[in-house]
């Protein structure tokens, strides 16, 4: 008989007992509306969302379906529309009077909160104060600093919501001035993603299309929290749970969106507050020990097929695999005593999913930043891509591997060329389009930037979009850095810590956001982004811009360049800025299989797919077939919990997005608080000798002589796996190491980290 004490829910700790969805969430968009300052129009931009020729949302990269519902947002991109459409303004006057040490103080949620940046603003170390500038003043000044500069000590960053254009270029204007030093948002998310899933299959993204949630018959989940980190994908998956599919779900945390959701949008659901069941089966795996609990299923699926011969699909493996047997022997030989001490499940629930998945015709893997953010993260997405390759679940319709990407075109930016990785850019091509000669070096990651700036390397940083001082590992010894860069240009909308932790040579560039008129002298222009399936979209902004000082990202990169690089015939910067369509060209030109017809299809309903050999199955590896791997550990972890030593899982509330914190309330998981809370299960807080509401510190345990530290958190029970505690990021991210990182990518390990818990001393 099957144990399912690993399935219920702890009733003792908080835990939302409502479905995901349902009146909750639209509560929460009109508590939004009341609080966030904007008019009625910004229902139209809402009502225009994810729809074909609309406005594709800022939020999450999900995919947008070419029949779109009624309204085609969810709870979180309703926030972002409204955050981004407030009528709150953050203008001269206000840095007038306010010092930025004084910012410095403030949390991130009220440095936001200010409003749109209106007007072009450089640092004035004397007064300690952003003044007004011109934009042509700050475009001299940029690219004189930028001349002066060894361009291999500066960094152009993207966060990943730039467009497909803005990214373009942002990546061709890096290459003209001398550099591939271009990481994004992916190097601290889905990186991992990238170099696991290039080695293993070949490509670089996911296999998975829309079409194939409705073909599936079974889909499971590692590590990816959909309620919170993109709810429209709720709606594909309610309708493949009501058609028989089963789900299986492993993660630390119990997330009510993998356990029930109502569609806000169906009158049924809403009046009789019912909703649909979605996991069948609900693992709390330990935080790395999805490694353990893969191995458990394949040996327990080697086991069935001595049995009856017929559970492996043995035409698909002896065509398209590689590697089999070493995979084999290695799972073969793994003991349940370490599958289950490690993974924290036990023998007969991972038989159960593995007797659910060898009865399952055409299986997805679905997996989000719970697998990619550890230091053998890459093995873990190898586990996955293995267990999928058993039964030939890469490569047909209703099957594969889907990681879920977080920013709205963080996948596409990878695309069209913004990549430390000069391999996986065609240099070649560029070269012939533009008449120079592109670096050829590797560039540096998000941990080779920190570590740049920490040991001074790093001299200058151009960032477009993001937070990313707070986004990164390193947090306590990197603040103090920032100050030294002796160029910082932030490109954004909003005010953030990023912006405050500078010296002089800062630059603050306030820009359009997507939902807003975009006119040029070629008329209002449209950009392209890339969701998480692969598939184009084009979006179009009709909101007037916050203010007339505002300039296009795309207009912002331009002024900058003209000021820095050499003037060369075949890069128009003016033309460029006057019509995006000659953008799509060129990106049509440097990536004609993918992009062809660019400008012709970049409307189609549900995007235009840009295709991924894998899913034909047409191997670009290096043996040119899939790969099995074997992994050196039955733990992602770098360290194991274990004597004292916890591992900290750093989470997102659901009144998060990234580094944006929209409130204070975290509904999905049942917390009404402040950020400064620890979550730890009953049973550890118990074993510690500590006490439920009391005030603790954490230490990290990472064996490099560097202290890092974490107060004032309160401690929370939870339900969680004993070994492991949670707390939120970015704030926790101090305790993050810089040198705990994916072996293969550098993702930081946000979801490994190891430390130890003190009472504080002035709670006591």
């Amino acid at each position: 008989m099957t144990d399912h004490s690993n399935r219920e829910q702890d009733p003792n700790t908080p835990f939302y007992d409502q479905p995901t969805g349902g009146w909750g969430s639209v509560t929460s968009v009109l508590r939004q509306f009341g609080t966030g300052n904007v008019g009625l129009t910004a229902l139209d931009t809402l009502w225009r969302q994810n729809k074909p020729r609309g406005h594709m949302c800022t939020s999450c990269a999900w995919a947008k379906p070419a029949s779109p519902h009624l309204a085609e947002f969810c709870e979180n991109g309703a926030k972002a529309t409204v955050w981004d459409h407030t009528k709150d303004r953050c203008g001269p006057d206000f840095f007038a009077t306010h010092t930025v040490t004084e910012l410095r103080s403030w949390r991130d949620h009220d440095l936001e909160k200010t409003g749109r940046l209106t007007h072009p603003m450089r640092f004035d170390a004397a007064t300690d104060r952003y003044v007004e500038t011109t934009w042509d003043e700050a475009f001299t000044a940029i690219g004189s600093s930028l001349r002066a500069m060894d361009p291999k000590k500066t960094v152009f960053y993207a966060s990943g919501r730039a467009s497909l254009e803005t990214s373009y270029l942002w990546a061709l204007f890096a290459r003209l001035y001398g550099h591939n030093n271009l990481p994004d948002s992916s190097n601290m998310c889905h990186e991992t993603t990238s170099v696991a899933l290039k080695q293993k299959i070949g490509s670089p993204v996911g296999t998975c299309i829309l079409d194939d949630f409705e073909h599936c018959d079974m889909i499971m989940f590692f590590g990816q929290n959909t309620g919170s980190n993109s709810p429209r994908f709720l709606h594909p998956l309610q309708q493949a749970k009501k058609r028989g599919c089963k789900v299986v779900t492993f993660n630390p945390v119990r997330e009510r969106g993998l356990i029930e959701f109502a569609n806000p949008q169906s009158p049924t659901e809403m009046l009789s507050g019912s909703g649909t069941k979605i996991s069948d089966i609900y693992l709390q795996v330990k935080p790395g020990g999805d490694i353990a609990a893969i191995a458990g299923i394949a040996k327990h699926l080697f086991d069935l097929q001595d049995r009856s011969g017929n559970i492996l699909d043995q035409g698909f493996l002896a065509e398209h695999t590689h590697g089999l047997a070493e995979f084999e022997e290695w799972a073969r030989q793994m003991d349940w005593d370490t599958i289950e001490s490690v993974s924290g499940l036990t023998r007969a629930e991972l038989v159960e999913v593995a007797d659910m998945y060898a009865a399952s015709n055409k299986v997805i893997g679905v997996y989000g930043m719970g697998l990619t953010q550890h230091v053998h993260g890459s093995q873990s997405i190898g586990m996955l891509v293995n267990l999928l390759l058993m039964r030939g679940n890469i490569g047909r319709t209703g099957a594969g591997i889907c990681p879920v990407r977080g920013h709205s075109n963080v996948q596409g930016q990878r695309t069209v060329g913004i990549s430390e990785k000069p391999e996986l850019v065609p240099l070649d091509k560029i070269a012939e389009q533009f008449s120079f000669e592109p670096p050829r070096d590797h560039g540096m990651t998000t941990v080779d930037v920190v570590q740049g700036i920490l040991d001074g390397e790093v001299t200058g940083f151009l960032s477009l979009g993001g937070n990313f001082a707070r986004a990164i590992p390193e947090q306590g010894l990197a603040d103090p850095a920032w100050a030294g860069l002796g160029l910082n240009v932030q490109i954004a909308t909003k005010l953030n810590h990023s912006h405050v932790l500078v010296g002089d040579g800062a630059w603050l560039l306030p820009c359009l956001v997507r939902g807003e008129v975009d006119k040029q002298a070629g008329g209002p222009q449209a950009v392209t982004m890339e969701d998480s399936l692969s598939h184009i979209h084009g979006s179009i902004g009709r909101r007037p811009p916050a203010s007339d000082a505002l300039l296009s990202e795309i207009a912002i990169i331009a002024g900058i360049a003209k000021a820095t690089v050499a003037p060369n015939p075949k890069v128009k910067w003016d033309e460029w800025q006057a019509d995006y369509g000659l953008i799509r060209d060129l990106i049509a030109e440097t990536y004609s299989e993918q992009f062809y017809d660019f400008n012709d299809r970049m409307f189609q309903p549900g995007g235009f797919y840009r295709g991924n050999s894998a899913r034909e199955r047409n191997w670009k590896t290096e043996t040119g077939k899939a790969e099995f791997t074997t992994p050196p550990s039955a733990s992602a972890l770098g360290e194991m919990a274990g004597n004292g030593v916890y591992t900290l899982i750093t989470m997102r509330s659901n009144d998060q997005f990234n580094t944006t914190v929209y409130g204070y309330r975290d509904r999905l998981r049942g917390l009404n608080t402040d950020r400064m809370i620890l979550l730890m299960s009953h049973k550890d807080i118990e074993a510690e000798g500590l006490t439920e509401g009391q005030r603790v510190t954490l230490v990290s345990t990472y064996a490099d002589g560097a202290s890092r530290k974490l107060g004032g958190l309160k401690l929370t029970a939870y339900d969680l796996p004993s070994g492991c505690v949670g707390a939120y990021y970015p704030e926790a991210n101090v305790l993050v190491p810089l040198g705990l990182c994916d072996e293969a990518s550098k993702t930081p390990a946000y979801k490994g980290a190891p430390v130890r818990i003190e009472a504080d001393m002035a709670a006591a």
